[in-house]
């Protein structure tokens, strides 16, 4: 199983680094073909609206100085004209591309009305436009000009070859500086699922000692500690469950043994076959049939199958009941029962099983309160906290204290545990099977209830049964 979730555990790094990998290519690519792009249009248009801003300045100087003159004589001086045109350099943002100079004279052309050449170069240049010059609405000659696209056709390519290479050496560096984190967090993920998928493995192979280090407080951390919670769980099941056929072989044999050897003391004529030897096999069958039944209980309490036909109930008039039919047979064993039941409470019950369920109590009480004793038997009403949540009606309270033995505090959790007793050196004849209390859980649990153990006043056991009162 291990090769199998060590190359699964592989092939889920690759993959991942494939992706993480992929990704940056296709961001890194992305910003370069838009950056490329932008950078392009914008510094075409940068150039575009510079050199508009430039013509008309140029222009209205020209104008100017040929309102003062009144002629176009003085410049025919190149003196003059590279005067003119130096004037208006524009500022110098960022770095223009060779060749996209647009502060040279030679570059300009001034021409007459007749179209006659007044300065720059002897003919006009190709692709060269020309701006009429007018002074009062009249003509008085034209400004020649090369458009951006000329500037840009002379050094646009080598300019742009040397930016993209810039541009491509940062997306680079970037991409590589990401992929080596990327190759460290799918390394780092990897080696997170693989501790998983491993513990996983030896965990359905039925190691449920496997525990899993817990780092961090992520989402894999989380997942980590409910994987620790779910193989505590299932070792606890486990050891719950052989402890459970070995306590049930125990109970069983103790009856069939006894049912045996008085079997085979009549067969060879030791007892004689009588009533009262007959009675004796009929009272171990008995006590087999109970246990049988308890254990039947139990087990449709698992399966979720415990039949309990609730309805409206007055449960102060119920408990009452049930407790006058105890009384005497408490009694007998030297218990003295006091009650103080006068609130009238209505649950949602069952009167069958509710009835059960004081007999488990008072059985154990029985069983396991010194001679003579107190049992106290008390009806409370308490609210609901904040989380029963919104509308929940409250709770009805069954407090059953009784006297001492006690039982000590770190007890008091497996007192429902089946077959559970405080003390090993305890008989069938004293303890029971130890299902009762295991039956009460379920019978409580069968109502919605909660079945709460603590240290009785009278120092003993008290147990609290809470059952949800009925919504008016």
């Amino acid at each position: 199983m291990m090769p199998a979730v060590t190359a699964w555990r592989s092939r889920l790094s690759v993959r991942l680094f494939v992706i993480l990998l992929l990704t940056n290519v296709v961001i890194g690519g992305s910003i370069y073909m838009f950056i490329s792009h932008s950078m392009d249009r914008g510094f075409a248009e940068y150039l575009e609206q510079t050199q508009q801003e430039r013509i008309e300045l140029i222009s209205s100087d020209l104008v100017s100085a040929y309102a003062a003159e009144g002629n176009w004589d003085w410049m025919k001086s190149r003196r003059n004209w590279g005067r003119i045109v130096h004037s208006q350099a524009p500022p110098d943002r960022f770095e223009m591309p060779p060749g996209a100079n647009m502060n040279r004279p030679q570059d300009y052309m001034l021409r007459d009305t007749r179209g006659q050449r007044l300065n720059g170069p002897p003919r006009p240049i190709p692709g060269m436009r020309f701006k009429d010059l007018k002074l009062n609405g009249e003509k008085i000659g034209e400004l020649g000009y090369l458009p951006v696209s000329e500037f840009l056709r002379r050094g646009k390519d080598q300019y742009l070859e040397r930016q993209s290479r810039n541009l491509a050496t940062i997306i680079l560096s970037s991409t590589f500086a990401s992929l080596l984190a990327a190759a460290g967090i799918a390394w780092w993920l990897g080696h997170r699922v693989r501790d998983l998928a491993s513990g996983a493995s030896r965990l359905s192979s039925g190691d449920y000692a496997t525990r899993l280090p817990v780092r961090g407080r992520d989402e894999l951390s989380r997942l980590a500690g409910d994987f620790n919670a779910l193989a505590q769980t299932l070792e606890t099941n486990r050891d719950s469950r052989q402890r459970w056929v070995s306590d049930i072989s125990h109970e069983l044999r103790t009856p069939l043994a006894v049912l045996k050897g008085e079997i085979e003391a009549m067969q060879d004529g030791i007892r004689p076959m009588s009533q009262d030897s007959l009675g004796s096999l009929e009272q171990e069958v008995d006590a087999l049939n109970r246990l049988v039944s308890d254990l039947r209980l139990l087990a449709q309490s698992d399966a979720g199958t415990l039949e309990a036909w609730r309805e409206p109930l007055e449960l102060d008039a119920q408990l009452s009941d049930s407790l006058d039919d105890l009384r005497g047979w408490l009694e007998d064993s030297g218990i003295q029962l006091e009650t103080d039941i006068q609130l009238p409470l209505r649950v949602q019950g069952d009167m069958q099983r509710l009835h059960q369920l004081w007999s488990n109590l008072a059985s154990n009480t029985r069983a396991y309160t010194d001679s003579p004793g107190k049992l106290r038997v008390s009806l409370l009403r308490e609210a609901a906290a904040p989380g029963d949540g919104a509308g929940h009606p409250g709770w009805a309270v069954v407090r059953w204290e009784d006297s001492s033995p006690g039982v000590p505090e770190a007890e008091l959790a497996h007192l429902t545990e089946r077959l559970y007793r405080v003390e090993n050196s305890r008989n069938r004849s004293s303890g029971g099977s130890g299902l009762g209390l295991s039956i009460a859980s379920a019978l409580v649990s069968a109502h919605d209830g909660q079945l709460v153990p603590g240290q009785s006043s009278l120092g003993g056991l008290r147990w609290d049964i809470r059952l949800p009162l009925l919504s008016t």
